[in-house]
């Protein structure tokens, strides 16, 4: 192994500090202001997000976060430090830390803490298996500011995706079989990934790209029949088109084609938070159930389990051996 000294920053979109409407507020005022997620021009946004969006979707989104906040805390950091502490005992000698790109810990007091302890090569992880402006980007936005501020900056390796990552593939497969096992084979099996809008992928964003190589993938390794198989977006925001078909909507159609037996999975989330067990394990499974359809699994993102701490260490490792 070489003798520099790396270090490794584990990235992911961020969350409140509480789940009240103060909290949350602070969080989507810094969140919905980066120009990689809404890059409407500031002098039309501003007054749009400050005078109508942040008074009122703070106060109903601090209900939802408070639904499935933790004992420990918001459900992303948690599962977010859990995935540092494990993916710190595999790499040994080599610091791991976790920064958020909005909110805290903040992206920049994690790269600070590395950039203290003299290492020459700092390793970016950001948390997003398909590549999107909005997400991936966004972070390499962030981590090139932040390093503006040093006279002296270390080597930098920026791990861009890894949709088709066979350790990633190969993670989600044992998560879907696992469910297989308990609760039987579904009617249809969703792959639900957050959406973005459609003029982004017009523009040039490959994220439907990497969504489809990732369900492609993961369809032939699995032993369930592709054509059960549904690739659907969530989480749309505003009036403009996003990347369909919608989730909700493929929910409310899916009973009347005789489909009483669902399972869903959310391959683009590393960690659960609140678009996966308030947004899908919750509001689609009572879509589902009110069209008539009879049973609903959420399989649980990879979080701190042991395939994805391995695939971690594994995309760590294929740059400092």
């Amino acid at each position: 192994m070489s003798s520099k000294k790396y270090g490794v920053v584990l990235v992911n979109l961020g969350t409140p500090d509480a789940p009240t409407p103060a909290a949350i507020r602070r969080y989507l005022a810094q969140f919905l202001s980066d120009r990689r997620v809404v890059d409407i021009p500031p002098l039309i946004w501003k007054p749009i997000l400050y005078g109508f969006i942040l008074p009122f979707r703070s106060y109903r989104v601090a209900g939802l976060y408070q639904e499935i906040w933790m004992e420990e805390g918001s459900p992303l950091l948690v599962y977010g430090r859990r995935q540092q502490t494990l993916l710190n005992e595999k790499l040994a000698n080599i610091p791991v830390v976790l920064g958020m790109t909005y909110g805290s810990p903040s992206l920049s007091q994690a790269v600070d803490s590395l950039l203290q302890k003299d290492i020459d090569d700092l390793i970016i992880l950001p948390l997003y298996p398909q590549y999107s402006s909005t997400t991936s980007a966004a972070v390499f936005d962030s981590i090139s500011k932040i390093l503006q501020g040093y006279r002296t900056i270390p080597t930098l390796h920026f791990i861009r995706s890894y949709a088709t990552h066979p350790a990633y593939i190969a993670a989600l497969r044992e998560t879907i079989e696992q469910s297989f096992a308990k609760h039987g084979h579904p009617d249809r099996l969703i792959f639900s990934y957050h959406g973005i809008p459609e003029r982004l992928a017009t523009m040039g964003d490959v994220y439907p790209r990497d969504c489809k190589a990732t369900t492609q993938l993961l369809a032939q390794a699995l032993d369930y029949p592709a054509d059960k198989i549904i690739m659907t977006y969530q989480s749309r925001f505003g009036r403009l088109p996003w990347l369909s078909p919608y989730t909700d909507k493929t929910m409310a159609s899916l009973p009347d084609q005789g489909v009483e037996h669902v399972q869903v999975v959310c391959p683009g989330f590393s960690a659960d938070c609140l678009e996966t067990l308030e947004e899908i394990k919750q509001q689609n499974k009572t879509i589902f159930l009110n069209a008539g359809g009879k049973k609903f699994e959420y399989i649980s993102a990879l979080n701190d389990n042991e395939p994805h701490i391995s695939l971690l260490e594994n995309l760590v490792k294929n740059i400092i051996q």
